[in-house]
């Protein structure tokens, strides 16, 4: 094919060539990418607490970043030996407080600790809880419980991640094999499975190994990206492939993948457009985890969509002849019956989806969200979760809340301590103020020297001598000249001060009053540490609420309102599981409203440019939308507890992907209603879109299912569970509802229809022209239309697309033409 010809060809035509030509420099590159990309996955950072996604501005948020300043807080366990006598735990006891690291154990003969012939031990190690010394400790405990019946329930260490880990490798497994089974039936070829497989997993490794650039991602992000991204994208690879196979069919394999790479960049770019625009919507979300799964999923298809136009051209020039030699029949299905219900019911079915749809609309707005993990089960349980069940039913539990608020007054602290305890909700309060010393005494009670010496057995003078000291170091002059006698000083702070002095050598005690000094500081320092900051003092209040409903979290508010009345002037925060699950509900209430209009209205704009119809994006949407209301109706219908997230995940990737599917349809039938009855139309339609449907639909749906059945983590488990439940539902109302709605509302489609403004081009030629595009005009009488050829005459056209040359008299019947590289010539065209 000369040169000359070549350039005929469009934008996409030259582009598409100079992918296929240069498939050799693409394979380059993309092996250095994949090779730097299997290294740099290594490189995230993955975050595995949701409340780091609370909005910047949360007053939760704000004091758990005061928390993690101002307080250490110890590593710890629970753990349930069953089947033991309470001596036995005694015993048991006992030997725990003696391994090293262990800081205390906490245990004792009420329901807490001893229940059901079972003891509970609350350990705290000697060390922060993001010290691996605290893992050793515990393995320590572990083993010295090793005989016995033993549930750990911590947060130390990684276990989560780690089990999440294993757990979606084994889902990407199972989710491969269904991706390469439902490939074989849904294709033509057996060439085109590895093809499309290599496409996917070049775009896979690529995005994971670009995701240490967003700094830190989320846990749910980092588990469910590729499994999605596959489900989400591999329908590209699969248009494309379909594509090709249609234009080898009359033309070699280069102008074949040439063409079908131009026209499949447009075609695939518009598809992709309804699910960016779905996931899209998550980023309006207050709670940050919507912004951080978005962007992941966003780049995912970028890069699927990069792979797809770039990577797969090259294997289709590399094993396009193979594709024709592995050839089979087609094991997908006609649907004529499909269609043929469809237009016997089209008076019916629309009324009965109207009236479920009101039923949709009701339940799902009483779907039963939760915000902790509370209540919630998966199918399969881990380690830790029966740890953490067998302990729920086992033993009775408090909700604990921390109150953060300035300190250095303790008085105060005492004051706000009584007043939250003569609350009936309120069980009891742990702070510096109140914290147990020696004695009798708390932490913060003020002491006489003559109180002192007794408490340490010295004798008065030296205990006099001691707060004379405090005062002057203190810069307490007023104290030396009022009379020492009747200086009062909290027990912790004359007690560190003496402390100090000792390790000093300033002063001396006897051995008892060394062991009593050095057990007293070993509390101070536990409590101090916990407890009291540079600028902020902590209390834990420990309620008589359950962790999570609406009395809890308005308490809590109460709480707020009682510190805040004591300090006017300085910052107060409450936190704690409770508070959590209060900021999510907070945030869940607006973002839940965000996402459904922003990624309803950004679909429409994309089927207003697609369809050029006011109704027909109208009438996509409200059945999708149906279908993602009845699938969060199913959780009211049968009392099952759904995780916040879920609604927000799901039903911005079901608007996005699934829509997909009912586009395909209304395309097809708009097109055929043309020159066909509308019962012909209605029955090729579905005849042509089936194999599509049948392709997405069951990878997503199975994807979704496998995630659901195969994941302990729960905010993971409900987003596979409502995913693959949603997809089947939107399956069901495009195949059975939708048809029958766009039979029904032709006339109401057709007036509401529009047309866009069009980029055309003037033209004007005589004697022999090439016509080779879409023409409006007159070319010896009127044309208007799509059409290839020769003209032997006067030619005074519109050119709406495509190209119009003055071939002279020996032109040849214009081709397809394909740009090859360096092309020459000019170029006479307008695109729509």
């Amino acid at each position: 094919m000369d040169y000359e010809n070549e350039n005929r060809g469009g934008f996409m035509t030259k582009l598409a060539a100079f992918i296929v030509d240069k498939r050799n420099l693409v394979f380059l590159l993309v092996g250095i990418s994949m090779v730097f990309s299997l290294f740099s996955r290594n490189w995230v950072e993955v975050e595995n607490d949701l409340t780091a996604y609370l909005p910047a501005n949360s007053a939760t948020k704000e004091g758990l970043e005061v928390m993690e300043q101002q307080f250490i807080t110890y590593g710890s366990a629970n753990l349930m030996v069953a089947n033991v006598s309470y001596e036995e735990a005694e015993a048991l006891f006992d030997a725990l407080k003696e391994i090293d690291g262990v800081q205390s154990v906490t245990f004792d003969d009420t329901t807490e600790h001893y229940n059901k012939a079972s003891a509970l031990f609350s350990v705290t190690f000697d060390y922060s809880e993001t010290d691996d010394a605290c893992l050793s400790s515990l393995a320590a405990v572990r083993a010295a419980l090793a005989p016995y019946d033993t549930y750990v329930s911590t947060t130390l260490g990684d276990t989560s991640a780690e089990l999440i880990e294993k757990e979606v490798s084994m889902i990407t497994a199972f989710v491969a094999v269904i991706v390469v089974v439902v490939l074989t039936f849904t294709s033509q070829t057996y060439a085109e499975v590895p093809i499309i497989g290599l496409t996917f997993i070049t775009a896979a490794v690529m995005n994971l190994g670009t995701n240490f650039l967003l700094g830190k991602i989320s846990f749910v992000s980092n588990s469910v990206t590729t499994i999605l991204q596959l489900a989400l994208s591999l329908d590209y690879a699969v248009i494309y492939c379909n594509r090709f196979k249609e234009e080898h069919e009359t033309h070699e394999l280069r102008d074949a993948v040439v063409i079908s790479l131009s026209k499949a960049i447009p075609e695939v770019g518009a598809s992709s457009l309804t699910t960016i625009g779905g996931l899209i919507a998550m980023m309006f979300m207050q709670f940050k985890l919507g912004p951080d799964m978005a962007i992941c999923l966003v780049k995912a298809i970028f890069f699927s969509l990069l792979s797809v136009f770039t990577v797969m051209p090259g294997l289709l020039m590399l094993m396009g002849e193979l594709m024709e030699k592995t050839r089979h029949k087609n094991f997908v299905p006609k649907v004529p019956f499909v269609g043929r219900f469809a237009y016997a019911t089209r008076r019916i079915i629309p009324p009965i989806f109207l009236l479920l749809l009101v039923g949709a609309i009701s339940y799902s707005n009483r779907c039963p969200y939760v915000y902790g993990y509370d209540t919630l089960v998966t199918p399969k349980l881990n380690e830790m979760q029966i740890a953490d069940q067998m302990i729920a039913n086992t033993f009775s539990s408090r909700a604990m809340v921390a109150v953060v608020v300035p300190g250095g007054d303790y008085s105060e602290e005492q004051s706000l301590i009584r007043d939250l305890e003569s609350y009936s909700q309120v069980d009891s309060v742990t702070a510096i103020a109140n914290a147990d010393a020696i004695g009798g005494y708390t932490l913060a009670d003020k002491l006489s020297p003559r109180q002192f010496a007794e408490l340490m057995k010295l004798d008065y003078e030296t205990a006099e001598l001691l707060y004379a000291a405090y005062a002057v170091h203190g810069t307490s002059y007023d104290k030396l000249i009022s009379g020492i006698s009747k200086f009062n000083v909290p027990l912790v702070d004359m007690l560190l001060y003496v402390v100090d002095k000792v390790d000093e050598g300033y002063i001396t005690l006897d051995a008892d009053q060394a062991d009593t000094l050095a057990d007293a500081k070993a509390q101070m320092l536990m409590g101090k540490r916990q407890l009291e900051g540079a600028d902020f003092d902590r209390m834990l209040v420990y309620l008589t609420l359950p962790e999570a409903g609406d009395e809890t979290y308005r308490f809590t508010d109460t709480i707020r309102s009682v510190a805040q009345a004591h300090y006017p002037d300085g910052q107060v925060y409450v936190v704690g599981n409770s508070t959590n699950q209060y900021e999510f509900e907070k945030s869940f209430e607006i973002d839940n409203i965000v996402v459904s209009v922003v990624s309803i209205l950004i679909v429409l704009a994309v089927l207003l440019f697609t369809f050029q119809s006011a109704g027909m994006p109208l009438l996509l949407i409200l059945v999708i939308q149906g279908a993602i209301w009845m699938n969060f109706s199913y959780p009211t219908l049968v009392h099952k507890d759904v995780f916040f997230l879920t609604q927000l995940v799901v039903s911005s990737i079901q608007m996005g992907a699934n829509i997909d599917y009912a586009i395909v349809i209304a395309n097809r039938y708009t097109d055929d209603v043309k020159t066909m009855s509308p019962k012909e139309a209605i029955i090729e339609a579905m005849n042509f879109a089936f194999p599509t449907i049948l392709t997405s639909g069951t990878i997503l749906a199975t994807s979704g299912i496998l995630i659901s059945f195969l994941t302990t983590e729960c905010t993971i488990n409900g987003i596979g569970d409502a995913l693959g439940r949603g997809t089947i539902i939107s399956i069901v109302l495009v195949m059975f509802v939708l048809p029958q709605m766009l039979i029904l509302g032709g006339k109401i489609l057709e007036k509401t229809s529009f047309s866009m403004p069009k980029v055309t081009l003037e033209r004007h030629a005589s004697g022999t022209v090439a016509v080779d595009g879409l023409i409006t005009g007159e070319i010896r009488g009127t044309v208007n239309g799509v059409f290839r050829g020769t003209i032997e005459g006067d030619v005074n056209v519109r050119l709406l697309s495509g190209s119009i040359d003055e071939a002279g008299d020996s032109a040849p019947p214009p081709q397809e033409t394909i740009p090859a590289e360096n092309p020459t010539g000019e170029e006479v065209r307008a695109d729509v």
